[in-house]
């Protein structure tokens, strides 16, 4: 498949660059998609302290 190593290594290297590319791109594209509401236990909007803290 490969005549020498500098073939291989020249493939090892584009695959692996190649590699890198396509996670930068869902790293990416995670980034710019928003993110879920935070909710607590059964969906219920987590309080930002606690609920003795607001009834004072």
């Amino acid at each position: 498949m490969f005549g020498n190593d500098a073939d291989f290594l020249l493939t090892l290297h584009r695959t692996h660059a190649a590699e890198l590319r396509a996670d930068a791109a869902a790293d990416r594209l995670a980034r710019s998609l928003s993110r879920p509401v935070s909710r607590g236990w059964l969906g219920r909007r987590r309080q930002a302290g606690r609920a003795s803290d607001a009834r004072r």
